[in-house]
Parts: structure tokens; sequence; C-alpha cells
């Protein structure tokens, strides 16, 4: 197909059911949304519109073309996103996405990085789920556990904090603390509800402590750090956190337990200013991370 104003054209006669309705969109005159229309359908050889009193309603092989038009549409919109990221300067929007357990680490940085470049608008996007870089849903992720392996992206290690396995004091001084291994199925824990998590020390928990011995499970690691702050059980905490609260040790922490956090850009980014400001300010950071 060479003449993609054809198919413009005919995605928003679809989507706006007129003719006229289209021809606003696009900003050109009725007949030549009909012209493009009449050369659509006399090139591919189909109807792709009845035509009736009230407008235009795609047929079969018209909606198969909405269906394609649109994907292609939100594709440029996420392009746009992306090029508009690419302009010289630290300034406008600059997207970042980590997990929500990470938030405590960053909001130092980001506030740092808005006082050196008051031109900066920063969008903070926190989940478990993977925000797309390469479709411009973010220009700066920061990741923990295994290694990102998605084509163009630029990985960097970035910090390996040490877990440590905690009970608050509220928890020791209503359930005590666990003599020993023997005795950890004696207590409750906080433990994730992916059973597919790669988290290094879940694996450790999951061989030691009996299913239902935890006895409260979440979706995200933020949540259940409350939930061990609160009290509601023996969980996994990070050094960032434990420092600063009242918090008992169940047992050495051990290094299988420290969890990778990794940068990742994609390659179009990559070197833009205001990405490589944000890169510079997080790994001068991620430097006190490691305790």
């Amino acid at each position: 197909m060479d003449n993609w104003d054809e198919i413009r054209t005919a995605f928003q006669v679809a989507r706006n059911g007129t003719v006229s309705g289209a021809a606003d969109v696009l900003g050109v005159h009725h007949a030549t949304v009909i012209r493009h229309i009449d050369a659509l359908e006399e090139r591919l050889g189909v109807k792709l519109f009845q035509r009736h009193a009230r407008g235009y309603t795609a047929t079969e092989a018209g909606n198969d073309l909405l269906r394609v038009a649109q994907t292609t549409d939100e594709q440029f919109s996420q392009l746009a996103s992306r090029i508009k990221g690419q302009g010289a300067g630290v300034s406008g929007e600059l997207t970042i996405t980590t997990l929500a357990a990470f938030s405590s680490l960053l909001m130092p940085v980001i506030a740092g990085l808005q006082a050196d470049y008051p031109a900066l608008r920063i969008r903070y996007l926190t989940g478990e789920r993977l925000f797309r870089l390469e479709y411009g849903e973010a220009h700066v992720a920061i990741r923990g556990g295994a290694a990102p392996d998605e084509p163009d992206n630029v990985v960097q290690a970035l910090a390996t904090p040490q877990m440590h396995l905690v009970a608050a004091e509220s928890y020791v001084a209503q359930h005590g603390l666990p003599k020993d291994d023997a005795d950890l199925v004696n207590h409750s824990f906080i433990g994730t509800d992916d059973p597919q998590s790669r988290a290094p020390w879940n694996s450790w928990i999951t061989q030691l402590v009996p299913s239902d011995r935890i006895v409260f499970r979440a979706d995200e690691t933020a949540v259940m750090a409350e939930a061990v702050i609160a009290g509601a059980g023996i969980g996994f905490l990070p050094s960032w956190i434990i420092k600063d609260g009242n918090f008992h040790e169940v047992t050495e922490a051990r290094a299988e337990w420290r969890t990778p956090m990794w940068l990742v850009t994609h390659v179009d980014l990559h070197r833009t200013d205001k990405v490589q400001a944000a890169l510079k300010a997080i790994k001068q950071a991620a430097k006190a991370w490691d305790a």
C-alpha cells in the first residue's frame, strides 16, 4: 500500500461514522474524504463501508482495516512520545518507572534533579508490570531481580542492596523470635503472592517455611514491607528501611539474599541530555545503596 492518506481517511470515517466528521478531524474538504474512500475501495477490490442516510457503517472488511489502523495510530502516538524526549536540553517531561519499594531511595534524587533543572517535569510510574520503553512509556526504568533482557535497551548494573529477615518490635513483643531454623514453623511470615517470583530471598523462605505459615501475601513488594513494619509477621526488608526503624534480625543476613537493581534506558533516548542527567544523578545516589 503506497497511499497512507487513504487509510488514515478510512480510519477516521470508521471512527466518526460520517464523511463530515472525518473531514473535520482531518482538516480537509468532504469531497476529499469521499475521493479517498472510493480510491481505497477500488484498489482493494472490496467495499469498506455501507452508505446510508445517517452516514457510513464499516463492513467486515472495513472493521478489519479499522483494527489495523487503530494499532498503527497508537504506535504513532507512542512514537511521538519517544520523539518528544529527544530534544536537546534538560527540560520537558521525564518519565521514570520503578517498583514502589524503591521510592524512598529515589525521591531525594528526583527532588535534586528538579532543583538543578527547573524546566524538568517528572512523571513517576510504579507497578509490578514492565513499562515498555520501546513504546515510549518511560525514559528511565529502575528494576530489581534478574537482569532485563528486552532488545534495544541499555541495561546497567546499579546496586545490589542487602535484604534482611526481620521482625518488628510489635511482633517480637507478642510472639518472640524463632530460636533456630527448626522453630520457623511456629511463626508467621510475610511473602509474595507471585508463585513465579524470582526474588533471591523467595526461594529461601519457600524451602524453610511451610506455606500455611505465610499468613500474609501481597503482589507488591512495598505492601509486603508495610506488613512487616506493622508487625503482621516476619519478612524481608532492605537495609535502607531497617536502619531507620526498630527491628530485630531473625538470622544473619546472607549474601544470596541481595537483590540486584538495574538501570534501563532505550537505546534511542539513552544519550539525550535529560536522560543522561537522570542517569548521572541516580548512579551517584546508588553508591550508598549497597549497604
